[in-house]
């Protein structure tokens, strides 16, 4: 069975203007796919999205409006095939600080609606695009989706109780969004990075010091991943047609700490 073919055929990538997206869009687009790249950075969107000769939309992936708007964007350019939910962010705070004083409810919300809700509502708008589309193979293969959580699902540290539980939300859907969608013919994946080199460590000298120490506590290669090597693995979960329902970390074999 060959690996899916995704020439003429649409992809969405959220969070696809920096970071891990934006080495997943360029990887996907080299495969033949046009790609639409959704994201709030509106000038750092729009040029990728020139680069690889795909289309910009702006999207807050938590907005029924802007998912659709996503979606419709990329079935015009050809059949929506592939989803990679790359969206995302994290909001530090202990449960309560060091005066007992309990964290703002409002900022684990917010954390909840953009990593776990956010990431439902792509993926629900992108399967019923899927959906309607004519199966690839013999098999009734229609699409793929790849959500990114964390290592943080399994191992969050000090002060991750939001990213943490948003992450692991993410994990724990994978499995029974993948039997949901099994019906249809669209395969679901999961990947939990690392630590990963992406623009969230900002540039310049002392950033450098901080993600060599901080490269120090990967297993091998003992250094941060890069964004290419996560792309790399998503890539691979799309295309390969008997990949489903998995969650993998790429994590160079690191196990977080506490702190």
């Amino acid at each position: 069975m060959p690996r899916m073919n995704l020439t003429d055929a649409s992809a969405i990538v959220t969070g696809g203007a920096s970071g891990i997206g934006e080495a997943a869009a360029r990887q996907l687009a080299a495969l033949g796919a046009k790609v639409v790249i959704a994201d709030l950075q509106e000038d750092r969107g729009q040029q990728v999205a020139t680069e690889i000769g795909g289309m910009f939309v702006r999207c807050d992936v938590s907005s029924e409006e802007d998912g659709q708007a996503a979606v419709l964007a990329a079935s015009e350019m050809g059949p929506l095939r592939a989803l990679v939910n790359s969206a995302g962010l994290g909001r530090a705070g202990r449960t309560i600080d060091r005066n007992n004083e309990p964290m703002a409810q409002k900022d684990f919300d917010f954390v909840i609606r953009i990593n776990l809700l956010g990431t439902f509502n792509m993926l629900r708008l992108s399967a019923a695009a899927m959906g309607k589309t004519e199966p690839l193979d013999g098999d009734g293969q229609r699409g793929a989706i790849v959500n990114l959580a964390s290592v943080a699902a399994f191992d969050g540290q000090i002060g991750q109780a939001a990213y943490s539980a948003s992450k692991g939300g993410v994990v724990g859907m994978t499995l029974p969004i993948a039997r949901d969608l099994s019906a249809a013919g669209i395969r679901v994946n999961t990947i939990a990075p690392g630590l990963i080199d992406t623009p969230i460590y900002g540039s310049g000298e002392e950033a450098d010091k901080f993600k060599n120490h901080l490269g120090q506590s990967v297993l091998f290669p003992k250094r941060l991943g890069s964004a290419e090597e996560l792309a790399f693995m998503v890539v691979d979960v799309i295309t390969n047609p008997y990949m489903n329902g998995e969650v993998i970390r790429v994590d160079g074999g690191i196990r977080m700490p506490p702190r």
